[in-house]
């Protein structure tokens, strides 16, 4: 068999060890269609052979897809991009926040697979908060969701929209179909009076709320149009690389986004029943440490997945991390098992698949780079035997066309960060632009609109710029102004708020404003007596703007005002 007829037909991964009889082998394509299963402890050599498989594929101009919870093998692949397939490569990678790549996980459903979206949507956040899920947050969660999938333009930030906003979630109310969901917003949700919805939405908000105020997921989830449409990456032999480093974008946000494609892929891949099944293009699908994505979704695409020629190649540290439905579903349906060294516990359980051949002990004892397996071959198992891993393969396909790649990957499928901000401002209805106001010397910094109001007239009736400095630390921890003196223009501290009604003066001025007035008063008709007149310079200097001429002339005239 020569190489071209080896890098079309088989995928090259090990190579045989017993007696010394060294021979290269793979797995055939449609033996892979079977899904290939990987397990074994960190450092043993699992992440080398993914990367063999996946960039034989990208040579061979096949479609795939390479979820990497680490980051390092997503940037090393894409070193290996041929010139020819650069134009094929979606490089996702959420820590490229000035860039960030749409994906909207509502977009463009048909009324058979809403329900499919919105039990894998359910199904990831389940995952999340398993120990704190309930029965109730679920039904909540899910009509919610369905009902967003009937609106047009829906995003993941409407889930939050729509319980808390009245005239948003009569909107959506007005487009659902589903009779069911429909009854439950308008014949339940709105009968809860505020104490029960409170209890009912708190969960919700708390759990999906932080997620969706994380800026990394909102500017990707929160645009209406995708970016990349996954059907055409799968039909088009595209290269999706997902770049989920947790240490760049944490381990809640990998697992959220991870496993939304992980489902979004799944359901896109079976909209291909439309074309007949020999006419269907293989496309793989390789998951590292996959348990970070084992949504109920992934037993799914065990046991479905294979005839629309979505191909899945898996590889994790133990069998303890998957959930029983998972684990069940992939040793019952996966074709090649591929076993590095292991621990005890799944050497226990994994023996069953290699007996008699090889024991627990065996399992245990396996050098980095050897391994156990059985092999798909031409649709039936092969009895377990021993071999190494390869080192890497292509390096002379190593292309060096990482920057390259990424401007192109941006060029096509990227926006910049702050008109998408823009856009996810205007449609949850805040203009953040207008409610931040520069902070400096001389200015209050407006926290609401009752104090916007004030600083407005202030302003208007009276020329003065006023700040509100920190409280002094005294007994009394009074709050003191600075204020602009109306008659002399220096700057007072006062220990009230100014109105801008009335003006302020500072010490001085205040004394000769009210010598000025008694002066006056004592030169009208009726005049003001001496005791009034000295009651009033001993008043605070509120109190006098509250004082009125008029006031003054009757208290002048009442008989027993002392």
């Amino acid at each position: 068999m020569n190489q071209e007829e080896t890098l079309n037909e088989i995928t090259l991964f090990g190579e045989t060890n017993f007696r010394n009889q060294k021979k290269r082998f793979g797995i055939k394509r449609d033996d892979r269609r079977r899904h290939v299963y990987i397990i074994g402890k960190t450092g043993m050599g699992k992440t080398t052979l993914l990367e063999n498989m996946i960039i034989s594929d990208i040579v061979n101009g096949d479609g795939c897809c390479y979820v990497d919870p680490h980051g390092d093998t997503a940037e090393k692949i894409l070193d290996f991009i041929p010139p020819s397939r650069i134009n094929d490569v979606i490089y996702f990678n959420p820590a490229d926040t000035e860039f960030p790549i749409a994906f909207n996980i509502l977009e463009a459903v048909d009324e058979k697979s809403k329900h499919l979206i919105a039990s894998g949507l359910v199904g990831v956040f389940k995952k999340q908060f398993a120990d704190s899920w309930g029965p109730r947050l679920e039904y909540i969660l899910r009509n919610a969701i369905l009902a967003l999938l009937d609106y047009p333009g829906s995003t993941l930030l409407g889930i939050m929209r729509i319980l808390v906003d009245n005239s948003y979630r009569e909107k959506v109310v007005e487009k659902i179909t589903d009779p069911v969901v429909k009854s439950f917003w308008v014949n339940e949700y709105t009968k809860w009076n505020d104490r029960t919805l409170q209890e009912v939405i708190s969960p919700i908000q708390n759990k999906v709320g932080q997620f969706l105020s994380n800026f990394l997921i909102r500017n990707i989830v929160g645009q209406v149009k995708s970016t990349f449409d996954l059907r055409e990456v799968i039909d088009g032999r595209k290269i999706l690389i997902m770049n989920l480093s947790k240490g760049r974008i944490g381990e809640d946000t990998m697992q959220l986004l991870g496993s939304m494609i992980v489902t979004k892929l799944y359901l896109a891949a079976m909209s291909r029943v439309d074309i007949p099944e020999k006419d269907r293009k293989d496309f793989y699908l390789y998951v590292d440490e996959f348990q970070n994505f084992a949504t109920d979704s992934f037993a799914d695409i065990l046991s479905e997945a294979r005839k629309y020629r979505l191909n899945l190649t898996m590889a994790h540290q133990f069998i303890e991390q998957l959930p029983e439905t998972v684990s069940a579903s992939v040793f019952g349906n996966v074709g090649t098992l591929l076993c590095f060294r292991v621990g005890a516990a799944d050497a226990e359980k994994l023996v069953k698949e290699f007996t008699p051949i090889f024991l627990e002990e065996d399992l245990v004892n396996l050098p980095a780079f050897s391994i156990y397996l059985k092999l798909m071959i031409d649709g039936v198992s092969s009895d377990p035997f021993s071999a190494n891993t390869l080192p890497p393969l292509f390096d002379e396909y190593r292309s060096n066309s990482t920057e390259r790649v990424v401007k192109v990957s941006r060029e096509r499928y990227a926006n910049h960060r702050k008109s998408i901000e823009d856009k996810i401002n205007r449609w949850s209805g805040m203009d953040l632009s207008e409610k931040m106001i520069a902070t400096s010397e001389g200015h209050v910094n407006f926290k609401s609109e009752r104090d916007k109001q004030i600083k407005t007239q202030h302003r208007t009736s009276v020329d003065n710029k006023f700040t509100k400095p920190k409280p002094k630390e005294d007994k009394k921890l009074e709050e003191k102004y600075i204020v602009d003196c109306f008659s002399c223009g220096k700057t007072a501290e006062i220990n009230f708020f100014p109105d801008g009604k009335r003006p302020v003066f500072c010490k001085d001025c205040l004394v000769k404003s009210r010598q000025d007035r008694q002066i006056k008063n004592n030169a009208t008709d009726k005049a003001v007596s001496p005791k009034i007149a000295t009651k009033i310079l001993e008043q605070p200097q509120e109190a006098v703007q509250t004082i009125s001429l008029a006031d003054l002339g009757k208290r002048s005239e009442t008989p027993n005002n002392k």
